[in-house]
């Protein structure tokens, strides 16, 4: 691979490309060779930030990718669009970088999947919630058997809204305008709190439940008047070993990251010999054990170069020839749309629902 690896950042329906151009900016071994959107006025505040230059700014997709040669591209479009951006940038030969959700349906993370592997690079789907330190420290517990055999996740999570913070997590407050406009409210584009927030609770699940799939699948959502999209959804998921839960919420008390509402967001794992609480952004996870059923902190130390943020850790793969592992590998973000979508349909059709895509 060349070394500075050659980034562009293409399509900015989610303001997450922000954060993910600020990673590759601060990399030593990356260089962003160019930004490119069909709206050039959502590009104005990357463009500024990073000191891109003029001739580096592209509103045509395929000149930005012919023209600059990019090693890697991050993708941040709407949910629905995912299979259609990964098959229109994959025959460029690069490496892709997808913001979360994988995609609005399996169908489409499967065509995504086979646009990747007809030119064998790598396809990495960003989870932020991934590099959270309390749910890294999570799963290393988990790994190392502390609470034993895991028989249940339970996740809530959430925020205000996705439009009452950019970039950053720098705080708004929306219009009435935006929401209508926004493709967040959108079903067509994948809207809606499930859709936003129920892959992180099902991927890192999948994580944490060591690669394990559920049987069957449940859920409920609230929609409402007036919006054609939900704002809290609920997910109960059957594995062999028992229930695990999903919550989505748009419209929490207060947003996590500045402090947490109740009931908090995060994660509480539950295993054959105890439990682990693992609240974002927290500094410590809460662990139980049968020796000390009372429970006791354990630190969660910031994450270090080169597996402290995506964008070190697709870059440090590719320099190193490493598989993509985790959240973000295509193997655990397809598990997780698998119950995505079948929580999906639950809700349209009010009825419990076998895990669908096998």
């Amino acid at each position: 691979m060349r070394v500075p690896f050659r980034v562009a950042g293409i399509n900015f329906d989610h303001f997450h490309m922000g954060d993910l151009l600020r990673m590759a900016h601060e990399h030593p071994d990356a260089e962003i060779v160019a930004i490119a959107d069909e709206k050039p006025e959502r590009m104005a505040e990357a463009r500024e930030k990073f000191g891109i230059p003029p001739n580096r700014v592209y509103s045509a997709i395929e000149p930005c990718l012919v023209e600059t040669e990019p090693d890697v591209v991050i993708l941040c479009p709407a949910a629905a669009r995912h299979a259609e951006w990964t098959e229109r940038v994959a025959p460029h030969g690069v490496h892709i970088l997808m913001e979360k959700p994988f995609a609005a349906s399996l169908a489409e993370a499967d065509r995504m999947i086979a646009a990747m592997a007809a030119t064998g690079k790598q396809l990495a789907v960003n989870w932020p919630l991934r590099w959270v330190p309390a749910h890294v420290k999570t799963h290393e517990l988990i790994g190392s058997g502390t609470i034993g055999e895991v028989r249940e996740v339970h996740f809530h999570d959430g925020n205000r809204g996705p439009l009452w913070h950019g970039a950053d997590k720098i705080e708004r407050e929306p219009t009435a305008a935006e929401k209508d406009a926004s493709w967040f409210y959108k079903k067509a584009e994948g809207g809606g709190s499930l859709l936003d927030y129920l892959g992180y609770g099902t991927t890192l699940g999948t994580w944490f439940h060591g690669g394990k799939k559920p049987v069957e699948v449940m859920a409920m959502w609230d929609r409402p008047e007036g919006l054609e999209v939900d704002e809290h959804s609920v997910t109960v998921a059957r594995y062999t070993s028992g229930l695990s839960k999903f919550e989505t919420r748009w419209g929490t008390f207060s947003d996590p990251w500045t402090h947490q509402p109740q009931p908090r967001c995060g994660f509480v794992v539950v295993g054959t010999e105890g439990t682990i609480a693992s609240y974002d952004y927290g500094a410590t996870v809460r662990v139980q054990t049968r020796e000390r059923p009372e429970g006791f902190e354990v630190e969660a130390p910031a994450l270090e170069a080169p597996l402290a943020n995506p964008v070190q850790y697709f870059l440090h793969c590719l320099a190193n020839g490493l598989p993509i592992e985790g959240p973000l590998s295509i193997e655990t973000a397809r598990i997780g749309q698998q119950i995505v979508d079948t929580a999906f349909l639950s809700a349209e059709t009010g009825r419990a629902m076998p895990l669908i895509g096998d």
